[in-house]
């Protein structure tokens, strides 16, 4: 099984070598593989999709591949393969499928929103249930992933709704944007020898056992129930299938990068799953982000607001009166922020978060505490 590993990580490597400015891609696409679900690559022509998936599929001992462009005329036997006609000479209806989608473990369709209503349906019982319906009888077929293409998002109708929804790992691909990549596409050139790896079903199942076997600690449930409702509030509201099969994904994610745990790092991968239109990716980028490092934002925010009672209390106030109510105001302030920086602690001890920064501020805070303090005993000294 280790060997498996080793040879999906050959492949990974050769593929993010030679495919500029696809490193989340590739990643998505043998995730795909690995957990069974099915992706969706939406952007221009010419960024090299179908060449991607097609390459990957060749590095799977024996998976056959499909691929089609599909357009509003597309007609069924294209796809499924033409009407037998030996079947027809017994009364049967049924297709003859060599070489066609219902014997491809890999399937690529371009413009994949464009199809009819018979072969929409069709394509949602093959990415639903892994079965084709060949006349009177129920076929299963040996699909591992269905990878669609499309310029553009579907109308919003419901057979299409329907078939977007399937696509659990949604990705927008463009042109290559960074100039020296770009003259390095030219150049041909490819930063490491291709290792020529080939990885059989055999071994592909073996890892897909592994990342079964892949384990979730209870803090990354909370995370994402986090997540989900800070999602809410901004009006973005996935399903609660996608939330759950979003757990293979990342059981996926964490095996593929050689742990056999789920981290936390692991839930920024969610922002290829997440999202319904591409202009949500950036709020669910920053949601996930403030989800995972909030913490070190509000401890700045804490120490901040610590550093200006202190100031506030030490300065020079019209008369003593003042002065006490100004360091009796900020001590008990700073009571408040010591009680939340506890909080803080309590949560990243749970999180596996380092909490030396925290204790160094709690400290630092408790002593302007003991300072306003000695200030509001001498102050009464005086007065008495």
């Amino acid at each position: 099984m280790e060997r498996a590993l080793e040879k999906l990580t050959e492949i990974r490597n050769e593929l993010k070598a030679s495919y500029l400015e696809r490193d989340e891609v590739i990643d998505g696409t043998l995730i795909a593989l690995l957990t069974g679900n099915h992706m969706l690559l939406i952007g221009p022509p010419g960024t090299a999709k179908s060449q991607l998936v097609s390459e990957v599929c060749n590095k799977i001992k024996g998976a056959q591949y499909f691929q089609w462009l599909l357009t509003k005329f597309t007609a069924p036997e294209e796809l499924f393969g033409a009407v037998s006609l030996k079947g027809l000479e017994n009364d049967e209806y049924r297709r003859v499928t060599n070489g066609k989608l219902p014997e491809a473990h890999i399937i690529f369709l371009d413009e994949v929103f464009k199809a009819s209503s018979s072969i929409l349906n069709t394509l949602l019982t093959v990415m639903n249930e892994r079965i084709y319906y060949n006349g009177t009888e129920i076929s299963e077929i040996p699909l591992i992933s269905m990878f669609g293409a499309s310029n553009e998002l579907p109308a919003e109708e419901d057979e299409l709704e329907a078939l977007y929804d399937r696509f659990l790992l949604r990705y927008v691909v463009d042109y290559i944007k960074e100039d020296f990549r770009f003259l390095k596409l030219l150049q041909g050139e490819s930063s490491e020898e291709k290792s020529d790896a080939i990885i059989t079903q055999e071994e592909l199942d073996d890892c897909k056992s592994q990342v079964a076997d892949t384990a979730v600690p209870s803090n990354i449930l909370k995370l994402i129930g986090r997540i989900r409702t800070e999602l809410k509030k901004k009006g973005i509201i996935p399903s609660d299938r996608r939330y759950k099969q979003s757990i293979s994904i990342l059981k996926a994610k964490a095996y593929l990068d050689g742990r056999s745990e789920v981290s936390e790092e692991d839930l920024r991968f969610l922002e290829n799953v997440l999202w319904r239109d591409p202009g949500e990716k950036t709020e669910i980028q920053s949601i996930i982000h403030q989800t995972l490092d909030g913490y070190k934002d509000r401890l700045r925010e804490l120490i901040i607001q610590a550093k200006e009672l202190d100031g506030y209390s030490k300065r020079d106030w019209e008369n003593e009166d003042m002065g006490i109510k100004a360091n009796i105001e900020a001590q008990t302030k700073l009571k408040q922020i010591v009680s939340n920086l506890d909080e803080l602690i309590e949560e990243c001890k749970q999180r596996g978060k380092p909490i030396e920064d925290i204790n160094k501020a709690k400290i630092e805070i408790e002593e302007i505490q003991k300072e306003i303090l000695n200030r509001l005993v001498s102050g009464n000294q005086e007065m008495v």
